[in-house]
C-alpha cells in the first residue's frame, strides 16, 4: 500500500520503491565529503547531478552532525545554505529538504524554496521549530538522537533500544500533532549512528517494520556511516559496496526514504531489488 508525505503544496507518493534523498553537505567538516561543496555553485551543481541520477529529494545542510561536531551559529549556517537552496529551487523541481535544527534557518530556507525540514533533534533543539513547520505546512523528518552530535557517541546505553526509540518517536509525533502539525507531514527516522553503538544500529535496522507501525513513513540514513566501517574495516571513502548492501536491506526491511551520498548507484541497486521483488515497475512518483 502506498504512503503519502505532504510537503507544503507537494505530495510525495511512496510505492514499492523507497524515495532517495540525496545528500548535499555545504560544510567544511562533514565526516565523508566535508569541504567538497562549500562553494554555492559547486553545491548547486552537485544537487542537480543527484536529481538527474534519480534523487526525488535533495537534503541541503550547513552544519555537520558527525560525532564530535562543533556547533555553527545561525548566521554562518544561513550564509552556507541559502544560496544553494535558492539556486536549486530556480533550476529544478525536486523537493528540497533543509537539514537543520534551527528554526530561523528552517524558516528562511522554506522562504527560499525548501519544502521539508530534516531535524536531527526531532524539533527539540529549538522550541520555535514546530511552529515553523506548522505555519509553513512543510514536511518534517523527526529523528531520534541520544545527546548532541558533540556528545552522542560517549558510551550510549539503552535497556531496549528498539522500544526506547519507538517510544520517543511516537511521543514526538504526538507532541507535534498537538502543536498543529499535520500527521501527513511527518516522517520518522531512528537515527542510525546518532547515539548508538554497532549493536544498537543493527537492532534498529532489523526492526524498521516495527518502527513503521506508527503509521508514518520511515527514513533511514546508512550511507558511508561508521557502523559499516566497523563491519568491513573500510574507511568512509571505501564504503560504497557496504552502503548499497545496507540500503537494499533497509528497502527490503521497511524503509520508505533513504538518505544517500551515491544516488546513481543507489538507484540502480533499488531498481534491481524492486524488479526482483515485484517483477518490475513500482517506482515512487510525484502526485
Amino acid at each position: 500500500m502506498a504512503l503519502t508525505w505532504r510537503c507544503r503544496e507537494r505530495v510525495l507518493t511512496i510505492g514499492e520503491r523507497p524515495l532517495l534523498m540525496g545528500i548535499v553537505n555545504v560544510t567544511p567538516d562533514s565526516f565523508s565529503d566535508g569541504g567538497m561543496y562549500r562553494e554555492p555553485s559547486a553545491a548547486v551543481n552537485h544537487a542537480l547531478r543527484l536529481v538527474a541520477e534519480g534523487a526525488e529529494i535533495v537534503d541541503i545542510g550547513g552544519e555537520s552532525t558527525r560525532p564530535g561536531a562543533v556547533d555553527v551559529d545561525a548566521g554562518e549556517e544561513l550564509a552556507r545554505v541559502l544560496p544553494v537552496v535558492e539556486g536549486v529551487a530556480r533550476r529544478c523541481g525536486a523537493a528540497i529538504s533543509i537539514d537543520t535544527s534551527k528554526a530561523e534557518v528552517a524558516a528562511r530556507a522554506i522562504e527560499a524554496g525548501a519544502v521539508i525540514v530534516n531535524d536531527v533533534s526531532a524539533c527539540t533543539a529549538d522550541a520555535r521549530m514546530a511552529d515553523v513547520v506548522r505555519r509553513s505546512g512543510a514536511g518534517v523528518v523527526l529523528m531520534h538522537m541520544r545527546g548532541t552530535p558533540r556528545t552522542m557517541q560517549a558510551a550510549p546505553r539503552y535497556d531496549d533500544v528498539v522500544d526506547e526509540v519507538c517510544s520517543y518517536l511516537a511521543c514526538r509525533m504526538a507532541e507535534l500533532e498537538a502543536a498543529g502539525v499535520a500527521r501527513e507531514a511527518i516522517v520518522v527516522d531512528p537515527g542510525i549512528g546518532f547515539g548508538k553503538s554497532l549493536d544498537h544500529n543493527l537492532a534498529l535496522l532489523r526492526s524498521l517494520r516495527h518502527i513503521g507501525e506508527c503509521g508514518r513513513p520511515v527514513a533511514v540514513g546508512v550511507s558511508r556511516k561508521s557502523f559499516l566501517g566497523a563491519l568491513t574495516g573500510r574507511g568512509a571513502d571505501e564504503r560504497l559496496a557496504a552502503s548499497l548492501a545496507a540500503l537494499c536491506a533497509c528497502a527490503a526491511g521497511g524503509a520508505h526514504v533513504l538518505r544517500v551520498h551515491d544516488v546513481r548507484e543507489s538507484a540502480d541497486a533499488l531498481s534491481v531489488l524492486t524488479g526482483m521483488r515485484a517483477g518490475g515497475g513500482g517506482e515512487s512518483r510525484w502526485t
